[in-house]
């Protein structure tokens, strides 16, 4: 089997299965993925919770274990801010994670404050992200290291430029991977692949380019995050509705 970082450097870019459950992560993995990440909303949907930490990490980490004893392919894990206040507790969760076999993670520059996502100081996340890298040790090999940085998630007038600029001091501590999810003009994805050496994952919107685009740009990784769960709760909102109506359970065998 090919290794998860090397996955990151084939022609083709890599399209990961975003996953919540073990029924999710068994449909991906027959479908033919190389590779699966979980998404840490769909997650947290699926066990009652809003996006952003809200989940305990015990909680997820039962949920992670799970999707990882089904599968055999590679596993990434979306640890968020890393759920602890202090890198060392992110760390021990970052060790947990790849006592159980998992080949990646993403850490992401934002934070939630009053229900909000808010972008945290560039210096104050690289001195978080530094604190962790170094606490790693010789753990640090094992574990794909994708950082994601949200301006253009967050829509700013300066996406671009702040983008370029946090990849900037990224790149510095020797990361794996780029995560630049809410960008979709094309010309912006060419710009953020051309200015690092980095493998740059984007995520699935409504404007998105097509696969063929995004791997002529450079583009090395592409994901889903929660909208694969969210269509598939939608079907089950519309389905539910039919039979309600319908009186009958016709409609499901159709």
């Amino acid at each position: 089997m090919i290794s998860f970082k090397k996955l990151h450097q084939e022609e083709e870019p890599l399209l990961l299965g975003n996953v919540w459950n073990v029924q999710s992560a068994k449909v991906y993995q027959k479908s033919g993925y190389k590779a699966l990440a979980t998404s840490s909303s769909a997650v947290a949907m699926s066990l009652g919770y809003e996006d952003g930490e809200q989940m305990s990490f015990e909680e997820y980490f039962y949920m992670i274990k799970r999707i990882k004893a089904s599968v055999s392919i590679p596993l990434s894990v979306d640890l968020e801010g890393g759920y602890g206040n202090t890198s060392e507790i992110v760390v021990s969760n970052i060790i947990k994670l790849l006592d159980i076999g998992i080949a990646g993670i993403n850490l992401e520059d934002t934070c939630m404050a009053d229900g909000e996502r808010q972008l945290v100081d560039r210096n104050v996340f690289l001195e978080k992200l530094s604190d962790i890298l170094t606490l790693l040790k010789e753990k640090r090999g094992e574990v794909f290291i994708n950082i994601r940085t949200d301006p253009f998630l967050l829509g700013m007038e300066n996406a671009l430029e702040e983008t370029l600029e946090r990849i900037k001091l990224f790149e510095k501590l020797n990361v794996d991977g780029i995560f630049v999810p809410g960008i979709i003009n094309i010309e912006d994805i060419k710009t953020v692949v051309e200015a690092t050496s980095l493998p740059v994952n984007v995520m699935c919107l409504p404007d998105l380019p097509d696969f063929e685009t995004l791997k002529l740009s450079g583009v090395k990784r592409i994901t889903s995050g929660a909208f694969l769960n969210r269509h598939i709760y939608s079907e089950l909102e519309r389905i539910s509705d039919t039979i309600t109506n319908n009186k009958s359970f016709a409609a499901l065998f159709i």
